[in-house]
Formats: C-alpha cells, sequence, structure tokens
C-alpha cells in the first residue's frame, strides 16, 4: 500500500504559506481544524483514516485505510470565492483531469463529485467565527480505492488514482489556495457543464417531503432553481436534498 508522503506533498506546496500534517487516523479532518489554532495562512489536514468522518448534514463518510483522499483545507483568510462548496467541486474535478486526463467525473449539486452514476467524492465547507475571525473549512473526501461499497457508492480504482495519490492532493491544495488568491473566479459555465442532472428530472426532500422536480441550474449564488409546479422555486443547499440521481 502506497502511504501517503509528506515530503512529497509539502516540497510540492508553498511552503512559506502552508503548514500540512498528516495523519495515520483521526477522527474527522475537519473536526481537528475546529479544535486548532491556525499556524499558518492555510493549515492543511490529512488522514488515512477517520472513523468519524461526515458528509453534509451530519451524514456519515466511510473513511477506511484503503489509500483514499481525507483532507481539510483551513484558513483564516477573508474567502474571495463563493459558493465555496460549488467551486471546490469544480477545482477537485479539474484536478483529477489534470492528474489523469481518462478520468472525467461529474457533479452533483451542492457539494458531491460523481463517476458512472456513482457518488465517488463529497465536499463539506464549514465556518467557524471566534474572536473576531473567521476560520473557512473546506473538507474533501475522494474514494481511489474502496473494497466495500452501498449500491450508490463508487471509486476511481480503474484508473490507479491510489499510486498518485499524493500528486492529485498536491494538485487539489494548489489550485484551492489559487482561488483564494484570485478575486474573479468563472465558475458557473464551468460547473453547469460538468453537473450531471441539468435539465434532469430529481426527487427534491424538504423536511422529509417529497417533491418531483427538474433542475434547471443554479443562480449565481449557487442556489438550486428547481423547476416544480408552482414555477421556479430557488433552494439555498441547507433547504433541500437531491435524490433519485443513482
Amino acid at each position: 500500500m502506497n502511504k501517503l508522503n509528506f515530503k512529497k506533498i509539502y516540497d510540492n506546496l508553498p511552503k512559506n504559506r502552508v503548514n500540512v500534517d498528516i495523519f495515520e487516523e483521526i477522527d474527522s479532518t475537519n473536526d481537528e481544524a475546529k479544535r486548532r489554532n491556525i499556524n499558518s495562512e492555510f493549515d492543511i489536514i490529512i488522514a488515512e483514516e477517520q472513523f468519524k468522518g461526515r458528509g453534509r448534514r451530519g451524514n456519515k463518510w466511510y473513511s477506511p485505510n484503503s489509500q483514499n483522499i481525507y483532507m481539510t483545507l483551513c484558513t483564516e483568510n477573508l474567502i474571495s470565492f463563493e459558493p465555496t462548496s460549488l467551486i471546490t467541486g469544480v477545482i477537485c474535478k479539474n484536478s483529477i483531469k489534470n492528474v489523469n486526463s481518462a478520468v472525467n467525473v461529474s457533479l452533483k449539486w451542492p457539494n458531491d463529485i460523481l463517476y458512472k452514476n456513482k457518488k465517488v467524492g463529497g465536499i463539506l465547507v464549514e465556518k467557524e467565527h471566534y474572536e473576531n475571525k473567521i476560520k473557512t473549512i473546506i473538507g474533501i473526501g475522494i474514494n481511489l480505492s474502496l473494497k466495500n461499497k452501498k449500491s450508490w457508492w463508487g471509486d476511481l480504482s480503474e484508473f490507479n488514482l491510489q499510486d498518485q495519490r499524493n500528486d492529485l492532493i498536491v494538485e487539489i491544495i494548489n489550485n484551492l489556495i489559487k482561488a483564494f488568491d484570485e478575486k474573479d473566479n468563472d465558475w458557473k459555465e464551468e460547473w453547469l457543464n460538468s453537473c450531471m442532472h441539468i435539465n434532469q428530472k430529481i426527487e427534491i426532500y424538504d423536511d422529509k417531503r417529497k417533491k418531483n422536480a427538474i433542475f434547471v441550474g443554479i443562480d449565481d449564488l449557487g442556489n438550486a432553481l428547481i423547476e416544480t409546479d408552482n414555477g421556479i422555486e430557488v433552494y439555498k443547499s441547507g433547504q433541500i436534498s437531491i435524490k433519485g440521481i443513482y
């Protein structure tokens, strides 16, 4: 098994801007980000395994020690790109493509990465307010090799990306930092082109109530534009879940 390589990761990042910690096992990289005082412009937390990994709405994220990516970038910098989860999805998609041009993943609103209609990755963005500061926490999980899967889980094992895991981590981190540095992020069209359910019939769940609808797009804030019997409705990411995709 190829282990995470601190030197290979750290040596290919802007050393004057980042602090990198690698854990053999941790409860959650996002929870570790919440606990710590940030020691650099960007703190990077990476783990071989999580035993309390989680996704949006507190859902468990299965995180075995099998050469996957579980990592978090946290910073007190003012974030210059919104909506963070959607743009991070585009960054992950492009980073995967840059490391292996044969891989073409798609995106599901608001924070999932899919391959062959199976969920292979997710993004969890959280913010902590303390001492007049805001800590932005961007958690990323990508299944590169997952042996035990539920019906809707997938991985990217056919591409052997686990052998390029360190390179992919570096690519994602450098592109995230670049997004922080840039004031203008032309992301919307690229996200729409990457979304696998544009103009598709979906099921939305609002407080456990099911509605049949069509996902027609997003607005400039990343909110979902959903066509129902009542016309076009706008939903923020925390208001609904989308199902019927995989």
